[in-house]
């Protein structure tokens, strides 16, 4: 006799297996019968949880990102006027996230390059999000005389491009991480390339 789970673990279970099909096969290549089979649950079971895929993708991205996490940390660092303290608090949490979720990553890219709805809703309820608190605050430390005058936005999505680029090449591509540099001393220095630059 099957273990009768809460809705809540119910829907937990059907996320998991969703993902998994999702980072593995792509979403035109997972049809539900096999997200059903894949969670031993009915395809109607799926239904009753998720009326609608874009509740289901919804449900993924909330299980999954943890950009209200990240934003909370980094909003801390904000309130000190920690310019260091902000971008460590970014780039840790995104690659915390990717090591803990390693399928998010997969997932995202499966997504985006199959015109998928699943990427726009990402985008409009994290990486959107995450683009206007770093570039208000940059804007805002323009204004006090902190940071030289620049394109706020383009160098909020600079310093997040880094992390992303570091993320994608060893999460996508089995790039090997650096063995003598732990996460935080990989986002110390991309912190410091972005405060400070490179020249002498």
């Amino acid at each position: 006799m099957k273990e009768r789970l809460s809705a809540d673990k119910r829907r937990q279970q059907i996320v998991e297996a969703a993902v998994e099909l999702f980072s593995r096969k792509g979403f035109r290549g997972t049809r539900t019968r096999e997200i059903a089979e894949a969670a031993d649950i009915s395809e109607a079971m799926i239904y009753r949880h998720f009326a609608t895929k874009r509740e289901l993708y919804s449900a993924i991205i909330e299980a999954k990102s943890a950009t209200e996490e990240l934003l909370a940390s980094a909003a801390t660092a904000a309130q000190e006027k920690d310019d260091a303290g902000v971008l460590r608090a970014v780039g840790l949490k995104m690659i915390e996230q990717t090591v803990r979720e390693p399928s998010l990553m997969r997932l995202l890219l499966f997504s985006a390059l199959e015109g998928h709805e699943l990427s726009e809703i990402f985008f409009e309820s994290r990486v959107k999000r995450l683009h206007q608190f770093l570039s208000r605050y940059i804007r805002k430390r323009i204004k006090e005389g902190q940071f030289r005058s620049i394109d706020a936005l383009v160098a909020a999505r600079g310093f997040i491009g880094m992390i992303v680029h570091y993320l994608l090449i060893h999460e996508l591509f089995g790039v090997k991480r650096p063995r003598r540099s732990s996460p935080e001393e990989v986002v110390e220095l991309f912190v410091s390339v972005f405060l400070k630059g490179i020249e002498r």
